[in-house]
């Protein structure tokens, strides 16, 4: 009866001898690593830490197995790969000026009984490039359709496009990835269709591209469209309010793309026409109220015309006082202020002689 009643104890001691010693120092003997992301150009550093060495120096290798440093004694000579830190805890190595074909796992090795590993992987983004747009054809005509196009390679992953016209967001069309002949890079394009109008001359297409490799800056390529549209045309007077015997310039203002280079003068009732110049300005040396009427002014460029219309009315002229009559005035207010002064000086004079007479 005592045999079989030791049996089940010393199984249970060899299991919680054997395994969980196993299990403690297998655990405390593993490295461990994180994954790196870094931009083609930049510089990644990869840690691997163990808690129990065992004696043993910890290593890292590339991705194609080859050592690249064994404890603080380089294996690879690549003046790119530099060691960062080395204790018998830790190996931390820098890798600077990251091309895409060092993306992949690396792997950190300790060498105890058994060799035990941990992977890091490294993903490298390409840099997508300068955008290029294509397809303008200058200039437009107002209310034209125009469609652009945009594309950017050297992306990794796939870019994103946007589109706008000035500071208003374009919607175009989703962007399409095509892999590069490199088989790790993408291409990336997107094409905008919109209609144009005369508030669009001068404006800005621009066309960015979105990445994450980029951090926040912008990369993009701007279109500046030219747009011709029919001119408008407005009459200004100068003076504002003009009267009679004043000379009077009429300027008719004129926009347009392209900007209007004729201007033709008419006054309604009267015939032929005033006068066809390239002159804005009609002149009215002297007014007189014969010279009231509506004038109009027809702005004219190759892509049309348009008229404009102004009403005068010419006052009489304002009174204005003459210098010899100012001048008679200022002599007036001085003479009677003296006056004013000599009736004050004999009041006092006539009180204080009474009193000293007295």
């Amino acid at each position: 009866m005592g045999a079989p009643s030791a049996l089940p104890l010393l199984l249970l001691c060899a299991c919680c001898w054997a395994p969980g010693g196993a299990n403690l120092s297998q655990d405390d003997s593993q490295p461990w690593t994180s994954d790196e992301t870094v931009v083609a150009g930049g510089t990644v550093e990869l840690q691997c830490q163990v808690k129990d060495h065992e004696d043993s120096s910890l290593q890292w290798s590339n991705p194609a197995q080859q050592t690249l440093y064994f404890g603080e004694k380089r294996a690879l000579r690549d003046n790119r790969i530099q060691l960062v830190r080395s204790t018998p805890q830790e190996l931390t190595i820098s890798i600077s000026n990251v091309a895409l074909a060092d993306e992949g796992e690396y792997t950190c090795s300790i060498f105890t009984m058994p060799v035990r590993t941990a992977k890091s992987l490294v993903t490298v983004l390409g840099i997508p490039q300068k955008p290029i747009i294509s397809g303008y054809k200058s200039p437009l005509r107002e209310n034209d359709q125009t469609t652009l196009n945009c594309r950017s390679s050297g992306s990794k992953p796939a870019a994103k496009l946007s589109w706008r016209k000035g500071d208003q967001e374009l919607h175009g069309e989703p962007t399409r990835a095509q892999e590069d002949p490199n088989g790790k890079t993408f291409t990336v394009s997107s094409s905008v269709t919109f209609q144009v109008t005369r508030e669009d001359d001068g404006v800005n297409i621009v066309c960015s591209v979105n990445h994450e490799s980029l951090q926040g800056a912008e990369r993009s390529a701007s279109q500046r469209i030219e747009v011709l549209y029919t001119p408008t045309a407005m009459i200004r007077p100068d003076p504002p309010h003009p009267r009679e015997g004043q000379k009077l310039l009429l300027h008719c203002e004129g926009h347009g793309n392209p900007v209007p280079k004729q201007y033709l003068w008419e006054k309604e009732g009267s015939v032929p026409p005033l006068k066809m110049t390239q002159e804005r300005a009609l002149i009215f040396p002297f007014l007189n109220k014969s010279d009231s009427g509506t004038y109009g002014c027809t702005a004219t460029s190759n892509m049309g015309s348009h008229k404009a219309y102004y009403t005068l009315n010419v006052n009489d002229p304002s009174p204005v006082p003459s210098s010899s009559s100012t001048y008679h005035a200022i002599i007036g207010g001085i003479v009677a202020f003296i006056v004013f002064l000599l009736l004050i000086l004999l009041i006092f004079l006539g009180h204080y002689l009474i009193r000293h007479k007295g």
